[in-house]
C-alpha cells in the first residue's frame, strides 16, 4: 500500500485570527507523506518521510512482525538546528581539544631529573591506572554499562589521572612555567574525557547545546505559569507554544522530584475555559534532567513547527522527572530508587488534567520516551491502559533493568522478585490478555549493533549503559527487544510497528524519530485538526473510512485509523 499526503493550503482567515492579533503573516504548509508498508517480514522496507531526516534499512529477524524504514528529505531535517552549531560529535573540534591534550600533556611531564623519571612519574602513572580502573569498577557495579564503552574513554580517563599526578607529586621540582602547563593539562584531560563519553553515548550535539544545559538558561518559549494563565483568561493567542516550570506534588508517590515542564500550544489560549485537549508525557533516558527532551532533543522546536503547520493545533506536553537526581536511574518503577511510576501515574496525570484542563480519557494520553525512557513508555501503556491508549517506544529495552535479571531485581526491587514481574512488559502484557484501542511505535537504530555472541555476557555485563544503552539481560539488543514485544503485542490486542532509522545511540537520533513519529502520535490521540494516519507498517484502511477522518484539515488526506 503506498500513501501520499501532499498540501499547499495557505490558513484560513479565520484561523490565521486564532493565532495572532497583531501582524498575521500567513502561514503555509507543505507535508509530503510516502508511505509504503510490506507485510512481507523477511524483506527490507522503504519509507520517505519529508521532514523526518531518516534513512534506514534492517532485515526483520521476527517473522510476524513487519519492520519499516525511513527516509527523508534532508532539507527539512528535524536535526537541522544541530548543523548550525559547534558539533561535539563529528567533525574537527573533538580530535583537536585531545591533541592539544596531549601536546600538553607531555610537556607537564617533560624529561626533568632522574628521580622524576625513576620515582615519581612511575607514581603519576600508577595513579592514572587506577582511576581508569575505579572509574570502570564504578560503572560496572551501579549497572551503568551494558555496551562496552570505547577504549578511549579509559585512557582519557586515565591520562586524567595521570594528570592530576603529575601536577601533584611534580610540582615542587617543575619551573614556573612548566607548573602552568601542569594545572592546564588536568583541565584539558577531563575535558577530553567528557568528548569521549559524549561521543559514546550522544547526550551534547552541540557546543551550543551543552552550554545551555550546563548554564540551565530558559527553555525556547519558556514564560511562566502565572502568564499563561492570564493570556488564556485573555484570549491572547501566541504564533508558538508556552512552556511553563511546574512543581508538580508529590502526594501520591512521596518522589522528590525536580522541576518538570508544560508545553501549552496556541490552541490551548484561544478559548477560556481551555479546551481539552490530548496530552503527551515526554520521558527521557537513564541520566536526564526533565529539560532533556526541549534542550538536547529540539522538541520544543518540533512541537511549534507541528502546530504551526496544523493552525495552532498540537497536543499539551509535559516534560517529566524520571530520576529525581540526574544519576538515578529509575527506570520508571516503584522501588529503592523511588516510586517513580506511582510519580507520573498517580501526580503528574491527575495535575495536568486539573491545572490545565486537558482531556482525562485514556485515548487522548501518550507518551514518547527514549533509550530508559522507551521502556517507560511501553511499561507504562501496558500497565495502565486506563490513562494511556498510545506510545512511541524510541530505542528502549525489553523491560526495566539495572543488570542481569538478578542484579535488577536486587538494584531496583530490592530483592522482591514480585515486584519486578509486575514491572516487566512481558509479563504484564501475557497476564492482562486481549487489549483495546492501545497503539504502539516503536523505533530502532539501523546502525544498531549486532546481538552478542558470548553466552556469557548476560551473566557477566552489569547492562544498562550510559544513556541508557540496552542490557546484557536483554537477550539481543534493542531490535530484538522491540520486535518481540510488538509481536507480544499484536498477539494481545496492541497495534503496534517497528520502524528502523539510521543512527547511533544518541540524542540527535531521538529528536529525528520523534519528528517522525509525531503525525501519526498527534492523530492518534485526537488531537482537534490532525487526521488520522496508519502506522508506517499498517494494513490499508478501507477506502470509507476517509469520511471518519478529522475533518480540521481539508489539506491533508489520509485514512483514518484506529488502534
Amino acid at each position: 500500500m503506498t500513501l501520499v499526503i501532499a498540501s499547499g493550503l495557505p490558513l484560513p482567515a479565520h484561523r490565521r485570527r486564532r493565532l495572532t492579533r497583531s501582524t498575521q503573516p500567513e502561514i503555509t504548509r507543505n507535508i509530503r507523506v510516502l508511505i509504503e508498508c510490506k507485510s512481507d517480514s523477511w524483506s527490507s522496507h522503504s519509507n520517505l518521510i519529508a521532514g523526518a531526516g531518516i534513512v534506514g534499512d534492517v532485515t526483520n529477524p521476527t517473522p510476524n512482525v513487519a519492520t519499516t524504514s525511513l527516509l527523508a528529505d534532508p532539507v527539512a531535517a528535524p536535526n537541522a538546528g544541530y548543523q548550525h552549531g559547534l558539533s561535539l560529535l563529528h567533525g574537527w573540534l573533538p580530535p583537536v581539544v585531545e591533541a592539544v591534550a596531549v601536546v600538553v600533556l607531555v610537556v607537564a611531564i617533560g624529561w626533568r631529573s632522574r628521580r622524576w623519571r625513576l620515582v615519581w612519574l612511575p607514581v603519576a602513572l600508577v595513579l592514572g591506572i587506577a582511576v581508569a580502573a575505579g572509574a570502570h569498577w564504578y560503572m560496572d557495579s551501579q549497572g551503568l554499562a551494558g555496551d562496552p564503552a570505547p577504549r578511549a574513554l579509559w585512557i582519557w580517563i586515565g591520562l586524567s589521572g595521570l594528570a592530576l599526578g603529575v601536577l601533584v607529586l611534580g610540582w615542587r621540582s617543575a619551573r614556573w612555567w612548566r607548573r602552568g602547563v601542569s594545572l592546564l593539562a588536568v583541565p584539558l584531560s577531563i575535558l577530553s574525557a567528557g568528548l569521549a563519553l559524549n561521543l559514546w553515548v550522544g547526550y551534547f550535539p552541540t557546543v551550543q547545546a551543552a552550554w545551555g544545559e550546563v548554564t540551565a538558561g530558559p527553555l525556547p518559549d519558556q514564560t511562566d505559569l502565572a502568564t499563561a494563565m492570564s493570556m488564556q483568561q485573555k484570549g491572547q493567542v501566541p504564533t508558538h507554544g508556552e512552556v511553563v516550570p511546574v512543581s508538580t506534588p508529590d502526594d501520591a508517590s512521596q518522589f522528590k522530584h525536580r522541576t518538570e515542564y508544560v508545553y501549552l500550544p496556541p490552541a490551548w489560549f484561544a478559548s477560556n475555559p481551555a479546551p481539552k485537549l490530548p496530552t503527551v508525557m515526554m520521558i527521557a533516558g537513564e541520566f536526564n534532567t526533565p529539560a532533556d527532551w526541549a534542550r538536547t532533543g529540539n522538541a520544543i522546536s518540533t512541537i511549534d513547527n507541528f502546530a504551526a503547520a496544523h493552525h495552532g493545533d498540537a497536543p499539551v506536553f509535559v516534560f517529566v522527572d524520571s530520576g529525581g537526581s540526574f544519576n538515578n536511574d529509575t527506570e520508571c518503577v516503584n522501588g529503592t530508587r523511588g516510586n517513580v511510576a506511582d510519580h507520573l501515574t498517580k501526580d503528574v496525570v491527575p495535575y495536568v488534567d486539573s491545572q490545565f484542563g486537558v482531556s482525562a480519557s485514556p485515548a487522548n494520553w501518550g507518551i514518547v520516551g527514549w533509550s530508559m525512557g522507551g521502556t517507560c513508555a511501553v511499561d507504562l501503556t501496558v500497565m495502565h491502559p486506563e490513562l494511556f491508549s498510545s506510545f512511541v517506544d524510541i530505542a528502549g529495552d525489553m523491560g526495566p533493568n539495572a543488570g542481569t535479571k538478578d542484579q535488577t531485581i536486587a538494584r531496583l526491587y530490592g530483592g522482591n522478585a514480585a515486584e519486578w514481574a509486575a514491572f516487566d512488559p512481558s509479563t504484564v502484557i501475557t497476564k492482562h490478555g486481549a487489549y483495546q484501542g492501545v497503539s504502539g511505535w516503536f523505533s530502532i537504530s539501523g546502525d544498531a549493533p549486532q546481538p552478542r555472541k558470548n553466552a556469557n555476557a548476560a551473566a557477566s555485563n552489569d547492562a544498562v549503559g550510559l544513556g541508557g544503552r540496552d542490557a546484557a539481560g536483554n537477550p539481543g539488543d534493542q531490535t530484538e527487544a522491540a520486535n518481540s514485544l510488538c509481536a507480544l503485542g499484536q498477539a494481545n490486542g496492541i497495534n503496534c510497528a517497528v520502524v528502523a532509522a539510521p543512527g547511533k545511540h544518541s540524542w540527535t537520533f531521538a529528536a529525528q524519530v520523534f519528528t517522525a513519529a509525531l503525525p501519526w502520535l498527534a492523530g492518534q490521540i485526537g488531537t482537534p485538526g490532525v487526521p488520522q494516519i496508519p502506522l508506517p507498517t499498517a494494513p490499508p484502511t478501507a477506502p470509507n473510512a476517509l469520511a471518519s477522518a478529522p475533518a480540521a484539515s481539508p489539506s491533508a488526506v489520509a485514512p483514518s485509523h484506529s488502534a
